[in-house]
């Protein structure tokens, strides 16, 4: 194992390791029973926006049902697998960007300890339409997003020559191989959670970055991976609402710290 995918590893351990403490934001639900502790977490930008908090809350709390229900049932039958401690959840929702004063991409990070060989975690994401308060995708950006089509396909290729660029930075290009990214396809459900990039210029997006947990494009070690896709990549495939909303360059900022 690389040095730099040992960092990755205590990172995301450093990340998830400790409890809530007190100087953290109070969770927004919880529950707390013999077989298991959950907690949910919006961050302040979110439950500034009544309906934008609402969904987040209901999606959260759905989540940790789910779990305290699976739980009580693996204790029920299995009671020795509990000796060293309840199982333990937490997810936390937090903006990543803000585009055209309309479009909130939100990150979504869940934390897992179910006594196993070690705690995991997950990432998904949610892009938020403010002008009609609902989740949407990002199909309205691109003239077209059929499985397979050539948008998907560029798509794709930019996420896994990211990557691969990502993966020589971290000293891991062992892993840049076909067999690590075979469960990325050319469809908008298959090929990694999006978030719209912010950007240094006001209100655009300087493309769609790409989220992806532990296990997704690479081992545990190696933690979450992040894949950035710019517009100019994407320009012959966007519609007249992603023509609106992209431009600009990513960051520098943004890139250190994913």
């Amino acid at each position: 194992m690389t040095r730099s995918t040992l960092c990755a590893a205590a990172l995301l351990g450093l990340f998830w390791a400790a409890p809530v403490l007190a100087a953290d934001p109070k969770p927004d639900a919880s529950i707390n029973t013999k077989a298991v502790e959950a907690n949910v977490t919006l961050d302040a930008r979110i439950k500034a926006d009544a309906p934008l908090a609402a969904y987040c809350l209901a999606d959260g709390k759905k989540w940790i049902d789910k779990n305290a229900a699976d739980a009580a049932k693996e204790r029920k039958e299995d009671p020795e697998t509990f000796r060293d401690g309840k199982w333990s959840f937490e997810r936390r929702y937090s903006i990543r960007s803000v585009v055209a004063d309309r479009y909130v991409s939100i990150l979504r990070d869940d934390y897992m300890d179910t006594r196993a060989a070690h705690p995991n975690s997950d990432v998904n994401t949610i892009l938020w339409d403010k002008a009609a308060a609902k989740p949407i995708s990002i199909r309205p950006f691109f003239t077209d997003t059929a499985d397979n089509g050539p948008t998907m396909k560029a798509m794709l290729n930019a996420v896994i020559t990211s990557l691969k660029a990502e993966k020589k930075k971290r000293d891991a290009t062992e892993t840049a191989t076909a067999e690590w990214f075979k469960g990325l396809e050319p469809k908008l459900l298959k090929i990694g959670a999006v978030t719209l990039a912010p950007s240094t210029e006001a209100g655009k997006s300087s493309g769609l970055t790409f989220h992806y947990p532990p296990y997704a494009v690479g081992p545990y070690a190696e933690g979450q991976y992040v894949a950035f896709v710019p517009w100019e990549t994407l320009k012959p495939y966007l519609s007249p609402e992603g023509q609106a909303i992209f431009g600009g360059a990513r960051p520098k900022g943004d890139a250190e710290d994913q």
